[in-house]
């Protein structure tokens, strides 16, 4: 009886993947990239389905974040620590300036264009500036990047209320979606849960989906792209990492003030997960909206969403659900979805690293909306060819 294989756990993975083997290529552009949580999601997916990864450009204003993109994806063509405006600084509609000239001869022909705009102009959690800060404009920049570069298609993703933004007197998403529609895209709009995506925590997502007319739909593709995916826990996540050794940055366990120390063994004595009021802070006793900080994470549970706070627990539900601290780096980055095999070490310092995780994309979003594009686009390939197959039998008849 030939022995069973075990299936390696993906997020456990050391070794990356020869993400740029491949006979055909998957050419791509990330615009406002990050560390590349959507370029590596692409990559999973592309390695699936025998392709190759094409990074023809990547661009980041922050120097780290296209440090740590580079150290992830060496055989780039081009990565620019600049401004996406920079280098697509043409009115929407206008003739090429002459940065998207050279932009696009450089560049050559796209697959996808993928981007996150900034999205503090849209968090809910920028309680000052949001749906009027210019960054909203940011998002307009996609369209005017797929006007330039005429890619097959384009994702675009962003936090659930960038629905409600505006910039200019009008929504910054009807308008960028009007835009595509114009240049000869088929587009859709979904709200995702991270969590329907295998992703161990509930952060939601906008996605902007953009398919050339010869593609396929990209609103089947949208409502497919949790079918059959597997749910995960925190266990599932970071179950394994609860003995490794307290060394280095990204493995280092926050060190906790005596108060929240204080706080957190009340809950791992008590075997409660929320804080009551009475242990609070004072501007936080009586009635708030802050239920989940100082909370405990549940092992059956995804996590609630991960942000740069998360290595301390005044900043959200990022307690160990069974140790008194809040979570490492190496944790947190787990619950983002990125494998062992992702390089963060460019991150000089805790704030840095915190800073680049908690503001990445949790590449199963790229993955998942990639696979199922593909999948569609080989689907319609096979009944085209059948189709042909059968005219030329009746023919034959």
């Amino acid at each position: 009886m030939a022995p069973l294989h075990r299936t390696t756990h993906p997020l456990r993975v050391r070794t990356r993947p020869r993400f740029e083997s491949g006979e055909r290529s998957l050419r791509i552009v990330d615009l406002f990239s990050g560390c590349g949580g959507l370029t590596l999601g692409f990559a999973q997916a592309a390695r699936v389905a025998g392709l190759r990864l094409d990074v023809r450009l990547a661009v980041d204003f922050d120097p780290l974040a296209t440090t740590v993109y580079a150290r992830n994806f060496p055989q780039a063509e081009r990565i620019e620590t600049e401004s996406v405006e920079a280098l697509f600084d043409g009115e929407i509609g206008a003739e090429l300036s002459f940065a998207e000239h050279r932009t696009r001869s450089s560049v050559g022909d796209v697959d996808a264009l993928l981007g996150g705009p900034p999205c503090q102009g849209h968090s809910n959690l920028n309680n000052h500036t949001r749906r009027v800060d210019a960054k909203n404009g940011l998002y307009l920049r996609m369209a005017r990047a797929a006007e330039v570069l005429r890619p097959r298609m384009v994702l675009i993703e962003n936090v659930p209320s960038v629905v409600r933004d505006r910039h200019d007197g009008e929504s910054v998403v009807a308008r960028t979606e009007r835009h595509l529609q114009d240049f000869g895209y088929r587009t859709a709009q979904r709200v995702v849960s991270l969590a329907d995506l295998g992703v161990a925590q509930t952060r939601r997502r906008h996605i902007l989906l953009a398919v050339g007319s010869d593609g396929p739909d990209p609103s089947a593709s949208l409502d497919q792209v949790t079918a059959g995916v597997d749910h995960h826990d925190l266990r599932w996540a970071i179950g394994d990492l609860i003995d490794t050794p307290d060394t280095g940055l990204f493995d280092r366990r926050p060190v906790p003030t005596k108060t929240n120390l204080e706080r957190m063994q009340y809950l791992l004595t008590s075997g409660d997960y929320e804080l009551p009021n009475h242990l609070r802070p004072t501007c936080h006793q009586g009635s708030h909206t802050y239920k989940s900080m100082y909370g405990r994470l549940h092992w059956d549970q995804p996590a609630q969403t991960i942000t740069s706070g998360y290595g301390s627990i005044g900043q959200g539900r990022y307690m160990h659900p069974d140790q008194p601290r809040a979570l490492t780096a190496h944790e947190a980055a787990r619950i983002q979805g990125f494998p062992d095999y992702f390089d963060f070490s460019a991150c000089p310092n805790r704030s840095a690293l915190a800073t680049m995780i908690g503001n990445a994309v949790p590449p199963q979003l790229g993955a998942a909306i990639l696979s199922q594009v593909l999948r569609a686009t080989e689907d319609a390939a096979a009944s085209t060819e059948d189709a042909s197959e059968s005219a030329d039998e009746s023919q034959s008849a």
